[in-house]
Order: structure tokens, then C-alpha cells, then sequence
């Protein structure tokens, strides 16, 4: 077995931490278990990437990882492969996944016994924790990721909780780069540490004097401010917006003035996740609240929204945007004016709506189409756009003159922005900018970049979509809609993919699929079905770019081979003649640096994270020069946005730096009369008194659990109370207390649905069949009011019958009617249902696991059929000829639904029977036109 002792002694390893901050941090985690909060960007994966390795070319350990994301496991195996490939250290074996792909249980097991590094879902390794299938004991540590998320109910403080009672010399680490949830509530930090059984953080801010040196010395990175003013046009938008904004608020005031509201105000609006947190706020009492009131919580939702759509989306976009958010928040037809949002009424509605409009066109639509005394193009550019284009000329310049031979950088050039859809609209400029100038222009003198091409396109477009989009308005909510011709044609999403001209020198890749064109007839013309305008034609025609089509009838050609002159479409480029535009993506910037190497790189959008990362990068490598350009918005809410999160950053490691230097007393698990559990009671719940709990008795209770409860925090608080869980595949029940009490938890969306498919009255007959006092319990979530009035309307929601049929409580009725003896438990929340179990338990047998797991099960029917996926099994259930007993088979025999249809018919009788083989392949057979055939 595995021996923790054997990871305590420092091997010669060696790493890959050039910077003096990362060596410092390494170092001391190995000395001793700690937290570690580490400033966004400074490279956490890698510093965990490095500790791994260090235990895995130690041998003879096993290593647990968990709470790390799916590109994070992908990241860490890459470079655990490295560092194991440089090391050349035999005893090296990576890191292995175990999630909820199929692996058997006897799989799980050798893989445990031959020691390693697993990163395990948290369900799984509490599940194998419980089960006994992995001894703690044996455990040489546990590494958990994202500390910030583990709360109190969490399944990773479940898991640790557990590890430590059973393991005393194991070692823990926990990291985090989100310092800004360790700081809300009281003393949260002293919290975090008591989930996590730890007593010693370590904090890294960026201002650290160690970070601050690595960072700042010789090979400092050059970085060029761009503040970008915004057009009028603009700045009057977003003007007209947090007047709207601050009004919205002033009106959830008044309508609300018994809550806290000191963070009302229009600053937390614009920099924090506000409409969050007045929805946590009002949540509790939700039902009561006006509807006027959930309107404008929605309201501010969309309002943030628009905020960001001014500052990434073009001119004609962010005009379409505001179309459909007209189109929504228009109340259907014969509502009253008091049912629309309050802010479209405002002065400032109109200038936002008007000057959006102004951006695109002067003159008038009706329904969708131009009139036919003219409209006129405007198609503001993006300010950003032009310095763009400037940069890139700066660069070509650059590189033209100062070549770099000792540069270890590719030299190319790498733009990074906020989203894939800014992505495409930069990759869609950087194609046509050079087509789309001045008519004026001489001959043989290059145009001046510009986006008209792209945008006169996208207004072709944009009138085409209005024409349908006021058509299905008028569909939905017009009482005296017009009739609309049925032989008119959609052409606003005809499009087909061309090849923009390319830019001048460079290639460009990333960030989405190429630009579309309008719909051409054989001929070359713009085909504009059901305009029989003539003006409408010519102004359509107009506002095609002729350079595109030019571009497209001497590069498509209808009866081409596309195989023939391979070389025009497949070559391979140097990365010095490339453009990559790439979204912002975490951690994962850190790769594309080292894989890209750029020596420019031009921020589009700010983001403090990405900066530091380009810090760390180029004081890691003293022969790769880097040159930022950092753009933004001058005097926007982009600006505000960046600075407010810098300075919330710094000021929560402020925060933690103070709690850290006033804390009274930090528990240690290596005391005597520490008990894990105590310790969990004490602070888990202040409803119970003291902290104290029953008297042990001879036996500790037992409660066995379906696996797929572990989703919830009730096994964790069950465990919490001093009762064994015990965790199996049930088919009956989702707790089972004693031999004769079997519960069925549900949440009450989880009620609702259940009554609208029948699964409830299934699960209570079964229930019955099994067990003498059969229990439904219907849970609520702590933060939510503990009452069906929230819930109404989402039942009636849901529910196709009459009102009787939809109303929850008149179900209830019926389900008790139903099943006199079944016994419905309300509860306020998963705190109050452990304490319930341990009520109902007193006095009680306990329940036997391998009679709780043969309770619904056929005679000869594999409990083991019961671990695999549900929903396909459900799947199955559905189709004819499919019954509980074959479909064990099914479930064993293929490896998946796709695979059942695909199977003969003679195959399936030779497992199932001729009867049911022949229901279920005349099932998949049969056409779905049988009744009356497909709409033609």
C-alpha cells in the first residue's frame, strides 16, 4: 500500500518555476498542508503542475485531486507528461481521470491499489470513500482545487472531513485565485480554514514584495495604454442607460423598503452582478413581492446587457439587439400600458432607441422595409476598429524595420478578446477592411481601412430580417394582424460562405467562420423575394458591396472540382504572417502563449488576469521579447468595469491579510480531542443547540443512501450527525432508515414534475410493496420561503389540464387519497431533514444495505445493471416489447440506445425472446410519416 511518509522527503526533481515568487510558493507547500490564495494570472496550474510532479517522481504514493474542471485535467496531464518526458524518472505514471465514464467498480479498485495520481469527481470518490471500495488510510494526500467554491454542505468538505478522521499523516492542499469569496460574512476566512481542516493560509496578492520583484525587474513586458474615445453616439447611449438604470432603482426602493439597500445604488449597478443580489435578496419572499417589482429586477438584467452589447457589438447589431428587446418586453395583445417595464416609458428610452437607429440609417422603415422616399446608409463604425487597423500597420512597420534575430518569439501577432462573437466580428473586419474605402481613392494607392464593406452588408442583411421579424411581431402580437402572402420567401438566412479578401500581409485564423454574403441569382444579381418595390430593389443592390462580389464570381465557380488546386486552399504559413484572434479562456491563455510565443499582442477588451499573465510570461523568458496594446473605451463603463474589479481584488486581500493577522485561534487536526465531526456540528448549524449532540449509543445509526442522492448536501449533514452512510444503487426509496421506513426525497420542482409524468405514484407503489411505512418527503431550499405560493404558478406552468389538475395541493390530496398509509414529511430545509431522520431513527432496527438493494429487483435481474447511465434506461423503458426483466439484458448486451436499434431482429429473440424482439424492431422500423406523410 501506499505510504504518506514516502511523499515527506524532497526527491531531485526538477521544475519548471523560473520566477522567484513560484519557487517561494512551491516550497513552502511542501513543507507543510496550507491554503493558498493566489492573485488571478500569476500561474496557479502551474504551480500545481509542479507540487504533482513532485509526488508522482517520488513513487509509491496516491495522490487524490479533486474539484478540478475537465480542460484542467486535460492541462494537468499535459504537463505532468512533460515534466515526466524532461525528468526522464521511471517511477512517473501522469495523471488518470476516474469520472462518470463507465469504469467498473473492480477497475476503481486495482487502479487505487497500484497507486498514482487521479483527479476523481467528487461524487465518485465520496461514494468509494463511504463504500470502503478506497481506504482513507491509505491515501498519501489530497489536493483540492477551487477552495473558494467549498462551503460547509459541499461534497469536497464532505470528503475532506472524512479523510481526516480516518487520516492524521495524510497531507492537504487547497488552492484558489478568487480571493473575493473569501471575504463576505463574518470571519470567512477562519471558516473556509475549518472546512478545509487546515490552519495555515498563504496569501499572494499581486502586490506581494516577492511577486511585485519578479514581475518588475529587467525583463518587464512593454506595455502601450490606448484609451479609445467613444463616439457621441455612444457616450449618449450609455448616458440614456444608467438613467434608465438609476431610475429602475429608485422605483425597487420604494416597492421594497423593508430590505437592506445600502448596495442599491448605481456604482454597484455597473460594476457587480447587482441583479443577482437583489434576486438573493428577495428570494425569501419572492411570492410576495409585485410584479411591478420582478419586472424590474428582470429589467435590470436586460439593461446590464445592453450596457455591454454598446461596447462589443457593431452599430447594426446592437440596433437589431434593441429590436428584440422591444419585440419581448411589448405586452401581448390586449394587455394594459401598465404591464410593460416602466423604464421604456422614460425620456431616456427614447433617446436610447432613436440614437441607436441614427447609427445605422436616417429615414424610415415600414414593416421591416425602407420607404420609397429613401433611406440613407449612416453604418457608424466601431471606434476601435480604425486604432486597430493602426496597430497593424504600426507592427508591419515594426517588423519591416526592426527585425529581431535573437528573438526566441515567433513574431506574430495575437488580439484577444472578450468573446467568440467579438472574435468574428474583428476576423470579418480584418478581412475586408482594405475593400471597403473611399470610392475617391487613386488608382494604385491602397484604400484607407475601413469597415464600410462589412457593415453595408450587414445592413443589406439587417433589412432583410426586419421585414420577417415585423412579421412575426405582427404574428404574435398584433389584434388585427394583416394577411402575409404565402408564396414570399425568408432570404434574410440564405447566405453561403465566401472568402473575404484577405489582409495585406498576414493570415488570419480563430475566433469563428467566415463572413456571410447576401442570396445571388445565376447572374450575379441580389435575389430580394416578395420586394416588389422597385426602390426597395435598387437600394438592396446598392447596399451590396460590389468588392465582395467581384471577389466571389472570380473565386466560387458552381462547377469547380473543390479538390482541384489544393495549394490555393492548404499551405502552410510562418507564425510571423499569422493573426490569431483568440477569446479570453482562464487558465488557459497561459498554453496559448507558450504554444503562439506572439511578440505583439493587442488586447481589444481589458482584462486585468490577461496582463498578468503576460507579465509572467515574459519574466519566464529572458529571450522572448512582448509588446502589449491595451485598448479601451475612455470614460465607459468597460473602463469602470476593469478598474472596480482591480480594486476589488486588492481589496479583498487587504481583507484576508487583516483577518489572518487577528486570528485568535486556529484549530489544528493534530490534537488529541479533536474529532472532525464535533467540529462540523459546531459550525454547520446554529439551530443546534450548543452544538451538542445524542449520547453515542452501543451502535452508531445507519442510513442507507442511493448514489444519486450524493448530488445533495443531506448525506453530507446525516454524516454530520453521527450516522454511518452508507451509499447504494437502490431501486426503491432514496434513504431506506430501518427495515421498515423507506423515504422518497423530493425537491418540490422535482415534485411537480414528477406528478406531470406519473413517476411519483410509480415510486409510492413500489414503496409499499417493499416497505411497511413508506415516507415522502418534500424538501425546500433553505434560502426559499418554506411555502407552495412560489411554486403556483410553475405548476400550473407546467401542467396542460384544467386548473384543478394543476394546482400542487389538489395533487396531494389525490396522491394521499391514493396511498392512505403513505406518510408525507415536510421539511424547511436539508439542516431540519437530518435532524428529522435522527428523530425517526430512535428506537429503530437498522436497515440492512443488501436488502434495501434486492427491494424492487426481479428474480435473476443484476443489481449491477442499475449503475449505469438512467436516461438511456428510461429511453428504453419507453419503447414496446421492453420490460424490467429484458431490459437488464439490453443494458448489459449493448453498449448503448443506438445500439439496441441497430440490432437484427433474429440477434435480439436470441437474447430477449421472439415476442418482444419483434415489438421493438417493428417500433424503430416504422416511419413517423405513416399518418398522412411529411409536409411537402
Amino acid at each position: 500500500m501506499p505510504d504518506a511518509k514516502d511523499a515527506s522527503a524532497d526527491p531531485p526533481v526538477r521544475l519548471s518555476l523560473p520566477l522567484e515568487f513560484q519557487q517561494e510558493i512551491f516550497h513552502e507547500l511542501r513543507e507543510e498542508d496550507a491554503l493558498l490564495v493566489l492573485a488571478r494570472g500569476l500561474g496557479l496550474p502551474r504551480l500545481v503542475a509542479n507540487l504533482l510532479h513532485s509526488y508522482d517522481a517520488a513513487g509509491n504514493s496516491l495522490i487524490l485531486l479533486v474539484g478540478a474542471e475537465d480542460r484542467e485535467n486535460m492541462w494537468l496531464g499535459e504537463a505532468l507528461a512533460e515534466h515526466a518526458t524532461i525528468s526522464g524518472s521511471p517511477k512517473c505514471r501522469g495523471l488518470r481521470l476516474v469520472n462518470t465514464d463507465l469504469m467498473s467498480v473492480g477497475t476503481r479498485e486495482k487502479m487505487y491499489a497500484g497507486g498514482g495520481i487521479f483527479s476523481i469527481t467528487s461524487r465518485i470518490l465520496i461514494v468509494d470513500f463511504l463504500s470502503g471500495l478506497l481506504n482513507p488510510e491509505t491515501v498519501t494526500g489530497l489536493i483540492a482545487l477551487h477552495a473558494e467554491r467549498i462551503s460547509t454542505t459541499s461534497l469536497e468538505a464532505f470528503i475532506i472531513r472524512i479523510f481526516r478522521q480516518k487520516n492524521k499523516k495524510g497531507f492537504l492542499k487547497a488552492f484558489s485565485d478568487q480571493p473575493e469569496p473569501f471575504t463576505s460574512g463574518f470571519q470567512p476566512l477562519t471558516g473556509i480554514l475549518k472546512n478545509l481542516f487546515l490552519r495555515k493560509p498563504i496569501l499572494f496578492p499581486r502586490f506581494h514584495v516577492t511577486v511585485a520583484k519578479s514581475l518588475e525587474g529587467r525583463r518587464k513586458a512593454e506595455v502601450i495604454e490606448l484609451e479609445v474615445p467613444m463616439t457621441d453616439a455612444m457616450r449618449d447611449i450609455q448616458n440614456a442607460v444608467m438613467e434608465c438604470v438609476e431610475v429602475s432603482i429608485m422605483e425597487l426602493k420604494k416597492g421594497n423598503t423593508g430590505l437592506e439597500m445600502d448596495d442599491w445604488n448605481l456604482d454597484s449597478a455597473l460594476h457587480r452582478n447587482f441583479d443577482s443580489i437583489i434576486r438573493r435578496q428577495l428570494d425569501p419572499v419572492w411570492h410576495r413581492t409585485t410584479y411591478r417589482t420582478r419586472q424590474i429586477v428582470r429589467d435590470l438584467s436586460i439593461l446590464r446587457t445592453i450596457l455591454h452589447a454598446l461596447l462589443t457589438y457593431d452599430a447594426v447589431a446592437f440596433n437589431k439587439f434593441l429590436d428584440t428587446v422591444l419585440a419581448a418586453s411589448s405586452p401581448a395583445a390586449g394587455s394594459t400600458r401598465q404591464n410593460q417595464s416602466p423604464w421604456l416609458f422614460l425620456d431616456a428610452a427614447h433617446t436610447l432607441f432613436d440614437t441607436a437607429k441614427r447609427r445605422v440609417y436616417s429615414g424610415k422603415l415600414t414593416d421591416g422595409a425602407a420607404v420609397k422616399d429613401g433611406l440613407n446608409p449612416v453604418l457608424e463604425e466601431m471606434p476601435k476598429w480604425g486604432l486597430l487597423a493602426e496597430i497593424l500597420e504600426e507592427i508591419e512597420r515594426d517588423v519591416y524595420f526592426n527585425p529581431s534575430a535573437q528573438d526566441e518569439s515567433n513574431g506574430g501577432i495575437l488580439i484577444m478578446c472578450g468573446d467568440q462573437d467579438t472574435c468574428r466580428q474583428i476576423r470579418e473586419y480584418l478581412q475586408t477592411m482594405h475593400a471597403g474605402g473611399d470610392d475617391n481613392d487613386d488608382d494604385g494607392m491602397e484604400s484607407k481601412p475601413s469597415g464600410k464593406m462589412m457593415m453595408r452588408r450587414k445592413l443589406h442583411n439587417y433589412l432583410g430580417w426586419k421585414r420577417d421579424f415585423a412579421r412575426v411581431s405582427n404574428n404574435l402580437f398584433s389584434e388585427n394582424q394583416k394577411a402575409i402572402n404565402g408564396n414570399s420567401s425568408n432570404t434574410s438566412g440564405n447566405s453561403y460562405r465566401g472568402r473575404g479578401p484577405p489582409n495585406k500581409r498576414r493570415r488570419i485564423r480563430g475566433g469563428g467562420s467566415a463572413a456571410s454574403a447576401p442570396l445571388r441569382t445565376a447572374n450575379g444579381s441580389i435575389n430580394v423575394a416578395g420586394d416588389k418595390d422597385a426602390h426597395i430593389q435598387s437600394l438592396m443592390q446598392e447596399l451590396a458591396p460590389s468588392e465582395l462580389e467581384s471577389t466571389v464570381t472570380s473565386k466560387v465557380d458552381i462547377g469547380a472540382d473543390p479538390l482541384d488546386d489544393m495549394d490555393e486552399f492548404y499551405e502552410l504559413y510562418d507564425m510571423k504572417d499569422v493573426i490569431v484572434v483568440h477569446p479570453y479562456d482562464g487558465d488557459m491563455d497561459d498554453h496559448l502563449l507558450e504554444e503562439i510565443k506572439p511578440r505583439y499582442v493587442v488586447m481589444y477588451e481589458p482584462d486585468a488576469a490577461f496582463i498578468r499573465r503576460i507579465e509572467v510570461y515574459r519574466s519566464s523568458h529572458a529571450n522572448r521579447q512582448v509588446r502589449v496594446y491595451f485598448m479601451y473605451y475612455g470614460g465607459s463603463v468597460e473602463e469602470q468595469r476593469y478598474l472596480s474589479a482591480v480594486r476589488r481584488e486588492k481589496d479583498s486581500f487587504a481583507k484576508l491579510i487583516r483577518e489572518r493577522g487577528n486570528m485568535a485561534l486556529t484549530f489544528t487536526h493534530e490534537g488529541a480531542n479533536l474529532d472532525p465531526q464535533e467540529s462540523f456540528l459546531r459550525t454547520v448549524n446554529t439551530r443546534i443547540a450548543g452544538g451538542g449532540r445524542l449520547a453515542a449509543t452501543a451502535e452508531p445509526p445507519r442510513v442507507v443512501v442511493d448514489v444519486r442522492e450524493f448530488r445533495s448536501s443531506l448525506p453530507s449533514l446525516c454524516h454530520g450527525r453521527n450516522m454511518i452512510v452508507v451509499p447504494c444503487m437502490l431501486t426503491v426509496g432514496d434513504y431506506v432508515l430501518t427495515p421498515n421506513i423507506c423515504v422518497e426525497r423530493k425537491s418540490v420542482k422535482d415534485l411537480i414534475s414528477s406528478f406531470q409524468d406519473g413517476r411519483l405514484y410509480n415510486q409510492a407503489e413500489t414503496m409499499f410493496q417493499h416497505y411497511k411505512n413508506p415516507m415522502l418527503l418534500i424538501e425546500f431550499d433553505q434560502q426559499k420561503a418554506f411555502t407552495l405560493e412560489p411554486f403556483a404558478n410553475l405548476s400550473a406552468t407546467i401542467g396542460n389540464a384544467g386548473p384543478a389538475d394543476s394546482d400542487l395541493q389538489s395533487k396531494l390530496v389525490l396522491l394521499t387519497l391514493a396511498f392512505p398509509r403513505l406518510r408525507i414529511i415536510w421539511s424547511s430545509s436539508p439542516y431540519q431533514t437530518a435532524e428529522i431522520f435522527e428523530e425517526l431513527k430512535k428506537q429503530q432496527d437498522e436497515p440492512d444495505p443488501i436488502k434495501a438493494v434486492q427491494a424492487g429487483l426481479e428474480d435473476g435481474e443484476d443489481p449491477e445493471s442499475k449503475t449505469f447511465n438512467q436516461t438511456p434506461q428510461e429511453m428504453l423503458r419507453a419503447v414496446p416489447g421492453v420490460t424490467n426483466k429484458n431490459l437488464a439484458r439490453l443494458v448489459l448486451d449493448y453498449e448503448n440506445v443506438h445500439a439496441v436499434a441497430s440490432a437484427e431482429e433474429s440477434e435480439l429473440a436470441g437474447k430477449i425472446g421472439k415476442e418482444a424482439a419483434r415489438q421493438i424492431r417493428y417500433f424503430f422500423d416504422r416511419s413517423v410519416w405513416d399518418e398522412g406523410g411529411p409536409d411537402e
